[in-house]
């Protein structure tokens, strides 16, 4: 099992589940940290078209390739879902955001044997570690 560090090291493509047009919302600014900071960010919403200059898809399903990391911006009994589907896709890793735990979730993903975090925040695990894709 990596560790959310080495996951963020590893990962170049992030699907964000729940990523939101609202700046506001920590699912609009922390994707939108990340991708300056030189990730790729594939949003998943139902309802936009277009995030972080991103196309935007509906479901994990959809996303026509393959991603690094799930970063999960939903509530703990939705995760449980976005985790099947995480697995569903061949993630090698889910990350539920800061605030969102579910035991449900970590047994599925230990289960399919995929790396999984929850309750951290991606842009501080980023800046503990330093780390960039940029250059």
């Amino acid at each position: 099992m990596r560790s959310a560090q080495q996951i963020l090291a590893d990962s170049a493509v992030i699907a964000v589940v729940g990523a939101s047009r609202d700046p506001g919302k920590a699912a609009h600014s922390v994707p939108l940290q990340m991708q300056r900071y030189g990730w790729r960010i594939i949003p998943v919403n139902p309802t936009a078209d277009e995030l972080f200059g991103e196309r935007v898809y509906r479901s994990l399903a959809d996303v026509p390739h393959p991603v690094d990391l799930v970063d999960v911006f939903r509530p703990a009994q939705d995760a449980v879902e976005v985790v099947r589907q995480a697995v569903a896709i061949g993630a090698p890793a889910v990350w539920l955001q800061l605030g969102i735990v579910s035991a449900e979730a970590r047994r599925i993903a230990t289960e399919a044997g995929i790396d999984y975090v929850e309750d951290r925040c991606l842009i501080v695990e980023r800046s503990a570690a330093g780390l960039t894709r940029l250059g």
